[in-house]
């Protein structure tokens, strides 16, 4: 697969990317070689290997999953000018 110099121009306009004729050229061979770069990994025979997230087997921390309030209550109201029972009080607004 390869693009043409209309297809670079549409998609620098689609980007919204300003480019001249000169920069047009030279992303056309850019784009191309990142073309035929995806057309040899498709050639590739991956049959049987299994997707990995990092080339050394590592596991993932994880902490335990606990609901809990945080014990920030008290710091989270401490600058509201009114709270009750940790809970901003605001104005009536609508009667």
């Amino acid at each position: 697969m390869s693009v043409d110099l209309a297809t670079v121009k549409r998609v620098a306009r689609l980007s919204r990317i300003a480019v001249s004729e000169e920069e047009a050229n030279t992303m056309l061979g850019q784009l191309n070689g990142i073309l035929g770069f995806v057309e040899q990994l498709s050639e590739v025979n991956v049959d049987g290997v299994e997707p990995m997230t990092s080339v050394t087997p590592v596991a993932m921390k994880k902490r335990a999953d606990a609901v809990n309030d945080g014990n920030k209550a008290d710091d989270i109201v401490a600058n509201a000018p009114a709270t009750e029972r940790n809970f901003f009080m605001v104005p009536k607004v609508v009667e």
